[in-house]
């Protein structure tokens, strides 16, 4: 078996692997990287296992970040929950981990975090907090509508009221996306991602990415970015208005979300990821979501820890209380710059 480094002319051999390979999820697919690096600037160092005769045993998606503020690091993949090493082998698997911890050696990065769904080397370091809820869907919406419990069938009798509509489509639908959205950031003290990133996400994977968007009396209430592969449809980011609470905007759009699921041939709805016990793991839980353990390795360089960049750590705490005071045409401002090198 060698370790290569992906040429453009692999690409196709590179995404029929991961089409194949019953573990993948669409963020394994090459073209994630020219994306990253249109939006964000970041160079990638995706690895290629094949064997003697040339045919691909294995697939590793690695993006560098080099930032001032927060280090020199990669990760598989950033900005997402999936990556890791894809391998027709747990040993072809381990190998990719030790040859980007080689990469990263030679390049002098600090740490390299592989987002997976399995451990393969025991011997580095490990992070456990992070789940993700899948929510198996049944097979019709009367199936959907009787599996809810009995709370939850009456905020959506309340929310249906006649006064909010439901819009499914593409980039056109992104300005009522991004309006709640970036706001919703900016009160939770995030700095959110540029316009852009959404924009070349529903470009470049036209067939993969929905946005639903829940208008009440015509003004942007809520919206959901929706992400499907294969048999599971995923929501990365999801966001109603606070004002809009006392109408179950929220509950709603998460019915309207399932429904879409349920009619678009999807047989597992993943709700994202969430810290374990967290409110939105509460959340998440009383729809039927079952937590799915997410395993984050890390490669140290020598004298290095853990890496702490999220916005819970405590030394991003003041900043968080200090965003959350920005107006936010200045949050919008600030924020892509920042938040593109973190993972």
């Amino acid at each position: 078996m060698r370790i290569e480094a992906l040429r453009v002319e692999d690409e196709p051999a590179w995404d029929a692997f991961v089409n194949a390979h019953p573990a993948a999820s669409i963020y394994h697919l090459s073209g994630w990287r020219h994306l990253v690096a249109e939006v964000f600037g970041h160079g990638s160092h995706y690895l290629l296992a094949r064997d003697a005769a040339g045919a691909v045993l294995g697939v590793l998606p690695l993006i560098r970040i080099r930032s001032r503020l927060f280090g020199d690091y990669m990760i598989s993949l950033p900005y997402f929950t999936y990556g890791g090493p894809l391998g027709a082998s747990e040993e072809v698997e381990r190998e990719l981990l030790h040859a980007a911890g080689a990469r990263a050696g030679e390049l002098g990065v600090g740490h390299v975090e592989f987002r997976s769904a399995a451990v393969r080397e025991p011997a580095w370091p490990i992070r456990t907090d992070k789940v993700s809820l899948h929510r198996p869907l049944a097979a019709d919406e009367d199936g959907l509508w009787k599996s809810l419990s009995k709370e939850r069938r009456r905020q959506l009798k309340k929310a249906q009221d006649g006064k909010s509509e439901l819009v499914v489509g593409g980039a056109e639908l992104l300005d009522d996306f991004y309006a709640v959205f970036s706001r919703n950031m900016r009160d939770l003290g995030t700095p959110v991602y540029d316009r852009r990133f959404f924009a070349a996400m529903l470009a470049r994977f036209p067939d993969a990415t929905r946005i639903l968007a829940l208008r009440r009396e015509g003004a942007p209430a809520g919206a959901a970015f929706l992400v499907g592969y294969r048999e599971r449809l995923e929501v990365p980011w999801v966001s109603t208005l606070r004002e809009m609470n006392a109408y179950f905007v929220n509950t709603l759009l998460y019915w309207e979300q399932l429904s879409f699921a349920v009619a678009q041939g999807y047989r597992v709805f993943d709700f994202g990821r969430s810290t374990a016990d967290s409110g939105t793991y509460g959340f998440k839980r009383q729809w039927g979501a079952e937590p799915v353990q997410l395993f984050w390795q890390y490669w140290l360089a020598p004298g290095r820890s853990l890496p702490g960049l999220t916005p819970t750590s405590p030394k991003f705490r003041l900043a968080v209380r200090l965003w959350q005071r920005l107006p936010l045409a200045l949050a919008n401002r600030l924020g892509p710059p920042i938040v593109k090198n973190l993972p």
